[in-house]
């Protein structure tokens, strides 16, 4: 791998829509919080992204500053009024939270197992939103406490059963999603719920009724809107401000866009975090995932059944096939990338095993690449050089391993799949009586990535054309 050195991690932050050098607030306790998913069901591919995106990003922060210089806080949303009924209805005898624990339980559990199997390091917290609703025994902030502050500090207000926020005390509301508020008037256009001031007020706490789960509160017995349950935890374990804010693109309005303003008018501060970061959006197939067109994939369905091209893929491989685009692009996940992420990495695991027990440094060119916004193209590359090297040099193959290891790949040897091996040969042999020579040599090449070697011939009885084939270890 070409030389390099670390020069500083520089960031694109979306707050300020430039690449910036990251400064932490204090580089011994360096913050940084990322949206989890909603247990309601097993989390979707799309969930998979921002999971292994930062998953990066925490090793990159940790290799800089140090493992315990680093504090990650991935929250689970269990609040949502699905899950909230559902535990009414299963566990009524059961006080609510531990109805609700009942009730996502599996799914929790699931995406932690989901998302250990594609390579990504335990957050150093990961806590339920449950947990932070009413005051807590450790003095942490809580949601009801958040919302108190705010209607004392003149940001929300009370209005037919809901607590609101009121965007119109907020000058700057809409700095993250560049949305100035006073297009958002009343008009032909917008229409202004009744007990609203502003036609962007969210809502901080809604009323339950008898027939509703909910929780006791100043305001009488409700539950807590969407957003106030990220400031709450985030306050809780990283303090008033702190310095990275990640999730997806989609996230960031109105999401995110309303934690800054509950957070900030809170505490009285100029920015919730200094860094926002977000991946980009993830297509299936060149199309939006959605169920109706049959293309929405479950974390857990790509890595135990064969509904994604009629297989079950690696968790390592749906990794290396997220990290190929750079994290801030929108990717369309498909079958022929999760192949040539396969391929990819066979050949690099092939190459490092050559380095038998000798240990080799994480390349500095590596973590220099990493540093510029996550620069994982640039990594690939270098990663590819090495593997090529590496062949009458323990050197690179040792670096290579380290390279590996460092980024969430296994070392373990990638098994050629016979039966897809046997499956892809046919199709290339049908290539080839068509005269599709371009695809049945593209074929050929994958397959020696793999370790596959072919040699064709003819049958001495009937003439067809025939392919033998053997693994090289």
């Amino acid at each position: 791998m070409k030389s390099g050195a670390f020069k500083g991690l520089r960031l694109t932050n979306t707050l300020t829509r430039t690449k910036e050098d990251f400064v932490p607030i204090d580089p011994q306790n360096v913050r940084m919080y990322v949206c989890g998913p909603t247990v309601y069901d097993f989390a979707h591919i799309g969930n998979a992204r921002p999971a292994i995106v930062f998953d990066v990003l925490f090793r990159l922060l940790r290799h800089v500053y140090g493992e315990r210089a680093v504090t990650y806080v991935r929250n689970l949303t269990d609040l949502d009024d699905k899950i909230n009924a559902r535990a009414l209805r299963d566990f009524p005898d059961l006080p609510l939270n531990e109805a609700i624990r009942r009730v996502t339980e599996k799914t929790a559990n699931q995406y932690q197992a989901d998302v250990k199997a594609l390579g990504c390091l335990e957050p150093t917290v990961e806590p339920r939103a449950t947990e932070f609703v009413l005051a807590r025994p450790d003095g942490k902030t809580d949601m009801v406490s958040l919302i108190q502050r705010l209607i004392e500090r003149g940001h929300a207000y009370e209005a037919q059963g809901e607590v609101l926020f009121d965007t119109g005390s907020m000058e700057d509301y809409g700095q993250l999603s560049k949305r100035n508020l006073d297009e958002q008037q009343a008009g032909a256009r917008v229409e202004v719920e009744a007990h609203k001031k502003n036609p962007g007020d969210f809502v901080l706490w809604k009323a339950s009724s008898a027939e509703e789960p909910g929780w006791e509160s100043p305001w009488g017995r409700g539950r807590p809107g969407w957003h106030i349950e990220c400031s709450a935890m985030a306050s809780a374990y990283l303090g008033e401000v702190f310095d990275i804010h990640g999730g997806g693109l989609d996230l960031i309005f109105p999401h995110h866009e309303n934690e800054i303003a509950q957070s900030r008018c809170a505490h009285g501060t100029e920015v919730m975090a200094n860094y926002w970061m977000h991946n980009g959006f993830l297509q299936v197939e060149g199309q939006k995932m959605s169920k109706s067109l049959g293309n929405f994939f479950t974390i857990q369905e790509l890595l135990a059944t064969e509904s994604f091209g009629g297989r079950a893929w690696p968790g390592e491989v749906l990794r290396l096939a997220m990290l190929m685009t750079h994290y801030r692009e929108p990717i369309d996940f498909s079958v022929r990338k999760l192949e040539e992420a396969e391929n990819t990495l066979r050949k690099w695991k092939r190459a490092a095993d050559s380095a038998g027990d000798a240990e080799g440094q994480v390349p500095a060119s590596l973590i220099a690449a990493l540093s510029d916004d996550l620069a994982t193209s640039s990594v690939f590359q270098g990663l590819s050089q090495l593997a090529s090297e590496a062949g009458g040099n323990v050197t690179a193959a040792a670096e290579l391993k380290a390279a590996l290891l460092f980024l969430g790949f296994g070392l373990e040897a990638a098994e050629v799949d016979e039966v897809a091996v046997a499956a892809t040969i046919a199709r290339r042999l049908e290539l080839i009586n068509a005269r599709n020579w371009a695809e049945a040599d593209r074929i050929r090449d994958e397959l020696l990535a793999q370790g596959v070697q072919l040699k064709d011939g003819k049958d001495p009885v009937s003439g067809e054309r025939v392919t033998t084939w053997e693994v090289k270890r």
